[in-house]
């Protein structure tokens, strides 16, 4: 063991991923907390569309971790993987960075490059992600996995540092508004520029530091190519290598895709959640399909699909940070902070705070109870974690009951709710992270962390479909009362809107638009929204740069004739309606928090129950 083991408790080695891992979270957390107002503002989509893509987003990113795992395990190492992902994750930053550069003079090339960025970013963060928390149980021998609880705590504490640096800098260059509360919204570029330099200044502290600490206790280089593993990093008698028969390979692809017909045309989840359900269980019964697996082996391997199943609630509501609970930050919050108006995409900054000043007491907490053996096991820690969840969404949610429809919240409610969910992750993430890490037969190691991740990516896909069922906020009832109508009587079924009125609310993203419907009457609703935006757009580049604006459109570009507008309304094109959720209808924020209170609170339970079973089936494993 090294000197520094010694003294520490901890190689030197963790450091250096701790570091990496800062940076890399720093560009992750810091274009999470912009884009979706990035894409309401600049490239001007619904709030729903922007949740469900950003859901869709998140989730494809702890899905690619499968795929990332699997060829670290057999063919590029994990060293190789966490450098070409990092460069990857800096590529599409900088694609960010040009689409926020020029979708004021070319909204729909604007469009394909963040389409491009986002893709690339879903690549690398899964060559990236289970690779470098692979590492982290990898520096520990099996006489020491006793300390990776503390060990990804601390890990956890970079994991954060990186969140709150970059939700801190990038909505101060990024999100710009006025002393009039007029948002600059060619400003957000800085902000994903930001986090581009910080995923290279990661990715070359990694480089440079890999070879001298990132080592075992004798010195041998971690994470190289599996061809070059030592015997001596298996337990006895373990395998050292996967074996999936030809049988269960075609079962895993029909599996794919008889759940890909279910997910998508029975239960009707669009392509991108079909793929992230399908594949994640069908991947994770391919593992469990493995002829080497011992006994013990299978059973550790289902409690961490059993855990994972649960964690699903928690990311599903701890993730509406980056779209419904920025949007309500934005809309009906009073962000006066100690005198000073912070951003909104600034207010998730407190997670990360307090996790990096919370994380270490926590680790403190666990090592004492340890110590006089009253440490609760894993599962009982998450299911304490889904309880807080819970409670933060409940407290929040009797705090906005009475606030009508144009009532403020104070931004201390939030602040307050972040402390409750930081105290949740802490009991839940990191510990989920340790646990796969113990329970994990090596050969299987980055693969299983993609599986645990594979929780994070279904729990960010709901969490997708749960902030799409945001209702209006106080906003959206001030800016139709200035075009002189009265959202909430449309909504409650008081009044019938007119096709204006219709129209009107589409352009402001408040309606829906049934596109097969527009088809069939030939009514192209979405381009002239478009076209509408993108005068939008341009003329405000131009007062920008004090230049002339030129018009280009036509009216007919951007208007409807009155006998079009009344087909808008008769064959109900344009629809305004509170969003529904399992059959019920969401109206105002108090429903919609209470939504996390039940699912977060039920998952609790039931996993709390269940742990009993679990702790047999972990086999001696805390």
């Amino acid at each position: 063991m090294s000197e520094t083991a010694v003294k520490t408790g901890h190689p030197k080695g963790l450091w250096v991923l701790f570091g990496t891992e800062m940076w890399e979270r720093f560009n992750f957390y810091g274009m999470r907390a912009i884009l979706t107002l990035f894409m309401i503002n600049a490239l001007m989509m619904k709030e729903a569309d922007a949740s469900i893509i950003y859901g869709g987003f998140l989730g494809l990113c702890y899905l690619t971790p499968m795929l990332g795992g699997f060829i670290a395990d057999r063919f590029f190492g994990n060293r190789n993987c966490i450098l070409l992902g990092g460069l990857m994750m800096a590529i599409g930053q900088f694609l960010l960075f040009f689409s926020a550069s020029i979708f004021g003079s070319n909204l729909s090339l604007a469009n394909t490059l963040m389409w491009s960025a986002l893709g690339i970013i879903i690549f690398g963060n899964g060559f990236f992600k289970p690779n470098i928390s692979s590492m982290v149980g990898s520096l520990y021998p099996k006489q020491e996995k006793t300390k990776l609880d503390t060990a990804f705590t601390i890990f956890y504490m970079g994991i954060n540092l990186g969140a709150f640096l970059g939700q801190l800098i990038c909505p101060i260059v990024g999100d710009v508004k006025d002393a009039g509360g007029i948002r600059d919204i060619h400003a957000f570029k800085w902000g994903f520029l930001a986090a581009a330099i910080a995923m290279l200044i990661g990715t070359a502290v990694f480089y440079f530091l890999k070879n001298k600490y990132v080592v075992t206790p004798e010195g041998r280089p971690l994470g190289g190519l599996p061809s070059k593993n030592d015997a001596a990093d298996y337990e006895e008698g373990e395998s050292q290598k996967a074996v999936f028969s030809q049988k269960a390979l075609i079962g895993a692809v029909v599996g794919f895709l008889v759940l890909g017909i279910i997910f998508h045309y029975v239960i009707g989840q669009n392509w991108i959640y079909t793929v992230i359900y399908s594949s994640g269980i069908t991947l994770a019964g391919l593992i469990i399909s493995d002829s080497s697996l011992t006994k013990i082996e299978r059973d550790r391997i289902f409690v961490i699909y059993i855990v994972a199943f649960f964690v699903i609630f928690f990311w599903a509501a701890f993730e509406q940070a980056g779209s419904s609970l920025t949007f309500i930050a934005d809309n009906q919050t009073d962000r006066n902070f100690f005198g000073w108006n912070m951003p909104p995409s600034m207010v998730q900054i407190f997670n990360g705070a307090f996790v990096f000043i919370f994380a270490f007491p926590f680790s403190v907490l666990w090592d004492y109870l340890r110590s006089k053996g009253k440490e609760p096991i894993s599962p009982v820690k998450q299911s304490i974690g889904l309880a807080l969840i819970a409670v933060s969404y409940f407290i929040i949610a009797h705090n906005v009951k009475d606030l009508g429809n144009t009532g403020l919240l104070g931004i201390q409610w939030l602040i307050l709710l972040y402390l409750i969910q930081t105290f949740a992750e802490l009991c839940l993430s990191p510990i989920g992270l340790s646990l796969v890490g113990k329970l994990s037969p090596k050969r299987f190691a980055s693969l299983l962390f993609g599986v645990f991740f594979l929780s994070n990516a279904a729990g960010y896909a709901l969490a997708g479909t749960l902030g799409s069922i945001l209702p209006p906020t106080g906003d959206k009832y001030i800016a139709a009362e200035k075009a002189n109508i009265d959202l909430k009587a449309i909504l409650d079924g008081e009044k019938v809107a007119d096709g204006t009125e219709l129209f009107t609310l589409a352009k402001m993203n408040f309606a829906k638009v049934n596109a097969d419907v527009a088809k069939e009457n030939k009514l192209d609703i979405e381009k002239k929204i478009k076209n509408i935006a993108q005068i939008k757009s341009e003329k405000e580049l131009a007062i920008k740069n004090n230049k002339p604006f030129v018009n280009n459109f036509k009216a007919t570009d951007t208007t409807f004739t009155p006998q079009e507008l009344d087909m808008i309304k008769s064959k109900k094109v344009i629809v305004a309606e509170y969003p529904t959720f399992a059959g019920f209808t969401i109206k105002t924020l108090f429903d919609f928090f209470m939504v996390f209170v039940v699912l977060c609170g039920l998952a609790a339970v039931v996993l709390f129950a269940l742990t009993p079973k679990l702790k047999k089936m972990m086999h001696g494993v805390r």
